[in-house]
Parts: structure tokens; sequence; C-alpha cells
């Protein structure tokens, strides 16, 4: 039972600060943010809302220069200001910004939130445990391994998680009249925008999806809706 501790230990630590890295994004958003009130876009989100058989889709508008969308563990959905500026200066469309709404609810109707706080509980517990195992084998580089492995493995997880939004995202502006067009368009314009292009940095390290496998991720599950 000894030996099982420091697993036991780190799938407590990796809860313990899930929650507590939770309660401090709550923390942030509730002091920088207030419910979004933009004429152009309240059309767009009855449309999203009436597809999902829902009253109306709160957006909040978080109050940082990024240029970002987020879905919070508590469910709420959030457009930077950044994005929100970007809008008003004519660099995106507000359909471009209702496709992020949408992907943003992907997040949260497919419960990722929850699902990377048991794969960042587990990931713990895994290095540890890898990191135990590989330090007889390789001594002073086994926590090294571990970690460049769970790394490696957090990313491919968010990737997954980045496909799935994408794919609810598209299912919903479809059925809500939108399209993918604004998808796709905001997808090929976002590295521009964000400034984050990562030409030179391997897929496999990423906890994005390349933008040209999203699109073609998104044309092919079109082309099978139409099929």
């Amino acid at each position: 039972m000894l030996k099982f501790t420091p697993i036991l230990l780190a799938v407590l630590y990796g809860l313990v600060m899930w929650r507590f890295s939770a309660w401090r994004l709550k923390s942030e958003l509730d002091q920088r943010s207030a419910e979004l009130a933009e004429p152009g876009l309240r059309e767009l989100n009855k449309r999203l809302a009436r597809a999902l058989d829902l009253a109306r889709i709160k957006v909040h508008l978080y109050d940082i220069p990024a240029i970002n969308g987020l879905a919070a563990p508590d469910g709420r959905i959030f457009l930077t200001r950044g994005f929100l500026e970007a809008y008003r200066a004519g660099r995106v469309t507000a359909e471009e910004l209702a496709s992020v709404i949408a992907h943003e609810l992907g997040h949260v109707a497919l419960g990722h939130s929850r699902r990377r706080m048991i794969d960042f509980s587990g990931q713990n517990a895994l290095r540890v445990g890898l990191a135990q195992v590989l330090g007889r084998v390789v001594p002073g580089l086994g926590p090294v391994i571990a970690n460049t492995a769970m790394s490696l493995i957090a990313a491919r997880l968010s990737r997954g998680d980045e496909y799935e939004a994408d794919a609810y995202a598209s299912a919903l502006l479809t059925k809500a009249g939108i399209g993918t067009a604004p998808q796709i368009s905001l997808l090929e314009k976002l590295e521009h925008l964000t400034g984050a292009g990562g030409a030179g940095r391997p897929a496999w390290l990423m906890s994005h999806p390349k933008t040209a496998e999203r699109v073609a991720a998104i044309r092919k599950l079109e082309s099978g809706w139409h099929g």
C-alpha cells in the first residue's frame, strides 16, 4: 500500500490544484467581466439560442486585450475585449464572432472542463508513477522524461477537444442558418489576428490543431451532411 501512496497523493494534488485554478479563474472573470450587449450580435445569438431550444444565450465580455473566446468551468461563455475591438474595427464579422460563441458552447455541452479535471488528476498520478519507474532505469532523467510524456498526452487530448468543439459548432451554425463559412474564415485569419502562428512548432506539442487540419475536418464533416 505504501508504494501507491505517492500516486494517490498525486491524484489528490491534481484535484486540489484543478479546483484552485477554477476558483482563481472564476474570481478573475467575476472582477473583469460583464454581460456582453453588442447590438450587432443580438440577432445571431437569438438564432443560436433557437437552434438549441433555449430562451437565450448569455455571453460575457472579458476585459482583456487578447483575442480569444473562453468557456469557463462554471459553464459561462466569454469573448474578450480584444475580439470585440477587432469586430468593431471590421477585422472580424458578427457571424465569425457567432462561430466563436458556438465553439465555446461546444466545450460546455461536451463537458470538456470536467473531463480536463479528470485527465489532469490522472496525468499527475501517471507522471509520478512513470517517474518512479524510469528513475530506476535512467537515474536523474526519470522526472524529465515523465514530464515530457505527460505534456505530449495533454496536448493530444486538448487537440481532440478542439476538433469536437469545432464539430459541435459546425452543426449548431448550420442548424441556425449561419453556416460554416464564418467558422472557416475566422480560423483562417485567427493566427494573423492573434500573432500565434506556431509555424515552426511540432504539431504534437500544440494544444490546438493546425488551422489547415481544422478547416479540412469541418469541410469533411459538411460534405458528409450533404453527401
